[in-house]
Formats: C-alpha cells, structure tokens, sequence
C-alpha cells in the first residue's frame, strides 16, 4: 500500500490558507477518485483508503499540528505495515513561487518544521516528498487561496513518481 500525506494545520484559522496546500492536495485526490470519506485512526490523523490506478492508497492528514506531523506518520506506518519507500510527504514551501511543485526523492527538512517533525520520527531523510510553493505571506498573514489558484496533483500522476518497492 501506497501512503501519501498531506501536511497542514488543524483549526479553522487555517481552512483553505495556502500553508495547508498538503491537506487541499489530498483533499482533491479523494474527491477525483472517489475515495470515501476521511475517518480517525488510532494515531493523531484521519485518512481514507481506496485505489488509484490499480494501486492501493492511503490519503492520511495528521490532526496534530505541522511540526509535530512526525507524531501521526510514523505510528501509521508501523500499523499498517507501510514501507518508507511507499511513502510520499505533501508540503508547502515558502521559498518557492505559488503553484511550483517540486518531487524530491530525499532531501533535508529545508527549514520546514513538518518535515523536520517526520525526519526525526522515521529517522531518516530518505523518503519522498512533494513540495508545493507558496512564497512567503503577505503582511505576515496567510491569504486565503482557492484550490484553482494551484496546479492540480492529480493521482494519476503522483502515482507516476512513487517509488516502486522492488526497484533498484
């Protein structure tokens, strides 16, 4: 099973702002494949299963807060079994323009506290992670943006990049 998670921030303060664009993207991945709806797990997250171009995918949202993200994933992960390799982190990157999206393989945290929290929960930086720009807030507030206003990460070709877990 494939696990894509989307980073963002709990509380309605939050909805919709451009730094929960990991929540919008998975969001949008239920919807486009009919997923149903997110339910809570044991761990401190909601998720929903279902498939995606054959492909049994996981759609998980931490309900903790973004730097504490690590605190959701890993617990998941050791529940269901889920290979690291099978893992792909959804996040915002301040430092890119809006809508730019970015796959890495592995990398640092890049200053990203979300990403730092997962690091030092599964105790490496290898595993793959999509980054979406967002540049920096205006006024020193999040704007409101609407999912239009970002590419649209469709499954079909997130599920592309994934690592396969037998490759070399």
């Amino acid at each position: 099973m494939k696990m894509i998670v989307g980073l963002g921030n709990i509380g309605t303060e939050y909805d919709e702002t451009r730094h929960n664009v990991g929540f919008m993207t998975v969001d949008q991945m239920a919807h486009d494949y009919q997923f149903s709806a997110f339910k809570h797990e044991k761990a401190p997250a909601v998720t929903t299963t279902g498939l995606i171009n054959g492909e049994k995918v996981m759609l998980v949202k931490p309900t903790t807060y973004m730097n504490e993200s690590g605190r959701a994933v890993k617990p998941l992960m050791d529940y269901y079994d889920v290979d690291l390799a099978d893992v792909v982190i959804i996040s915002d990157d301040l430092d890119m323009q809006v809508g730019k999206v970015r796959f890495k393989q592995q990398g640092s945290a890049g200053g990203h506290n979300g990403l730092k929290s997962i690091i030092a929960h599964v105790g490496t930086q290898k595993f793959a992670r999509v980054k979406v720009g967002i540049d920096h807030p205006v006024h020193g507030r999040w704007s409101v943006t609407s999912w239009e206003s970002l590419p649209r990460m469709n499954g079909r070709r997130l599920m592309w990049r994934l690592p396969k877990r037998n490759a070399v």
